[in-house]
């Protein structure tokens, strides 16, 4: 599985969780801290597809995507074991932690695989 293929849905659901908590409670720091982090990741993911289409890994983006789900993972982890809400804390922090296995997985592995071309 190529990482843009887990990113691009990662990111959306955070960019929506954090539009979904600015509209309904007005939190500025669920906008800023959502949005921005799924923004990142969406550009991120864009970035790692447009690359493996031209057939060529972009580690930059797999850095880019396992320092955000790393920072995700701590940052939600301590407020959830502040406030033991499972949502959103918990759910973020643990969704981030998969991630970030994943992340640091297809790093150590050589990034995405490119097929062989075919003729």
């Amino acid at each position: 599985m190529h990482d843009f293929c887990f990113t691009i849905p990662y990111g959306l659901l955070l960019l929506s969780g954090g539009l979904v908590g600015y509209f309904r409670r007005g939190s500025t720091a669920s906008l800023a801290g959502g949005g921005g982090a799924g923004i990142l990741l969406l550009l991120a993911g864009f970035f790692s597809l447009k690359a493996f289409e031209k057939r060529r890994n972009s580690y930059v983006a797999m850095i880019l995507e396992t320092v955000c789900a790393l920072i995700l993972t701590y940052a939600m982890g301590q407020r959830y074991v502040q406030t033991s809400k499972i949502m959103p804390a918990g759910l973020v922090a643990a969704l981030s932690a998969l991630m970030s296995v994943f992340y640091i997985y297809k790093i150590s592995t050589g990034g995405n695989h490119i097929p062989t071309k075919t003729e």
